[in-house]
């Protein structure tokens, strides 16, 4: 009992001697009021206004492919735009790059819209595996999607599926995880690994596997406007729709990447290089050297690593054509390894490198035209080598031409020739400033008789 009421009095002279009083009692519980409705409070959405940047995926799934959408979501974040339309209609591609597109859309803050386009088109593999990724999925009437169980080549060259269930459990789990997180069917999504399901158009959105079904892609923007995207609302009504332009570099890259050139590289390379061994002098194992690496690089190799080792390579070369007589087939080689290596270490990625378009192809030709100098000089210094080298003998020349005596030849003596001074043997004396025959050369003197 002594206990209880020394605590009470303690609490009322706590109470009394505390600055905020009744006031104090009134701010907390307002304060405890606030808190209790502040979740239910609306809270200010993000919007997504402004143009639109599509960027066009056609064709196979390759390492370029993921370098250009990166470099796509970059600009759009850098440049205000509002979401960014990935044109699919590709037949597939490799499964690394495939994550590394699903990374780059999961870790932007631009919308993505996935769209199979034009009509009849089809993303098939990993087409399908991006579209079910995207926070907008839609298709243009008759298009398809789907046939996305993993396959390889035999080695007899045939397609076999890949029946390992470590690799198709987890593209099922992926996939399946993807459609989850936008709302879409799950079923339908293992199907397409599982099963090698296949829907058009009508059949993907009965199905919940996409949302939007539009002829173009204005259409499609009027039709998502107000949806909602990465915690925001889309503004699309009016969207201008700017096609992603990839610089040369990337271009170039996509070039080198399709699967048939980089196997033909690889091919033509090794019987280049073969063949130049066997061969010594022909040059054909510098051109070897070459395809290798551009298939390389189309196959997937360091970029960076590549453009640097193509460079050195294309220096060397060019080097070597001045100690050996290829006619100039070493410096062609060199030259082309000099520039294809510029290009693809031409510095235009975002942000790091943000620069406008006409910048970038300045910082190209900033490098790619002192190649082209170079290369012009070359070819000039080949050709007088060549007209040099393939030139009729100077003495077929020298027989049977005139010249002038410019002092008394007693036996020996100086003439003009072609406006040079040339020591001479004459077979008789001959005056001075009389003319004369070349008959014949002995080194570096001319033998000469009277006109």
């Amino acid at each position: 009992m002594g206990k209880s009421r020394c605590s009470s009095e303690f609490m009322v002279r706590a109470g009394r001697q505390s600055p905020l009083g009744r006031q104090g009692g009134a701010t907390l519980f307002f304060l405890s009021l606030l808190l209790l409705l502040l979740p239910a409070l609306p809270i200010a959405s993000a919007t997504f206004t402004g143009p639109v940047l599509a960027v066009d995926l056609q064709g196979p799934i390759t390492p370029a492919s993921d370098d250009i959408v990166g470099a796509a979501l970059q600009e759009a974040q850098a440049g205000g735009f509002s979401a960014v339309l990935l044109l699919l209609d590709t037949p597939g591609g490799g499964l690394t790059e495939t994550y590394e597109i699903l990374r780059q859309m999961e870790e932007t803050s631009v919308p993505v819209i996935g769209y199979v386009y034009p009509e009849g088109a089809a993303a098939w593999s990993a087409g399908t595996l991006i579209l079910i990724s995207s926070d907008v999925a839609a298709m243009a009437p008759h298009c398809i999607i789907g046939s996305a169980q993993p396959v390889r080549l035999s080695p007899l060259g045939e397609v076999e599926p890949i029946n390992d269930s470590k690799t198709s459990n987890a593209i099922v789990a992926l996939i399946e995880e993807k459609a989850r997180a936008h709302g879409r069917n799950t079923t339908a999504s293992k199907e397409f690994i599982v099963s090698n399901l296949n829907l058009n158009a009508d059949e993907a959105k009965k199905y919940g596997v996409i949302e939007y079904i539009a002829t173009s892609p204005e259409d499609l923007l009027s039709q998502i406007n107000g949806s909602r995207a990465k915690n925001g609302t889309l503004i699309t009504a009016a969207a201008e729709v700017q096609y992603f332009q990839p610089p040369l570099n990337l271009l170039l890259l996509k070039l080198l990447s399709d699967p048939t050139l980089a196997g033909l590289l690889m091919l033509v390379g090794l019987y280049a290089l073969i063949f130049g061994l066997s061969s010594p002098g022909i040059g054909s194992e510098a051109f070897g050297v070459v395809a290798l690496a551009l298939g390389l690089i189309g196959l997937g190799f360091n970029v960076n690593i590549g453009a640097v080792f193509l460079l050195l390579l294309g220096v060397g070369l060019i080097l070597a054509e001045l100690h050996s007589h290829s006619f100039g087939i070493l410096a062609v080689a060199g030259l082309i390894c000099v520039i294809i290596g510029s290009i693809l270490f031409v510095p235009t990625s975002f942000p790091q490198w943000y620069v406008p378009g006409g910048y970038q192809q300045s910082m190209a030709l900033a490098i790619i035209l002192p190649s082209l100098i170079l290369g012009a000089f070359l070819a000039f210094a080949i050709y007088k080598v060549a007209r040099a080298r393939f030139a009729q003998p100077v003495l077929g020349h020298v027989i049977g031409e005139g010249a002038e005596a410019i002092d008394r030849l007693d036996r020996e003596g100086y003439v003009l020739f072609q406006g040079e001074y040339w020591r001479a043997e004459a077979e008789d004396t001959i005056e001075k400033g009389e003319m004369v025959v070349i008959t014949g050369k002995n080194g570096t003197r001319l033998r000469v008789k009277r006109r």
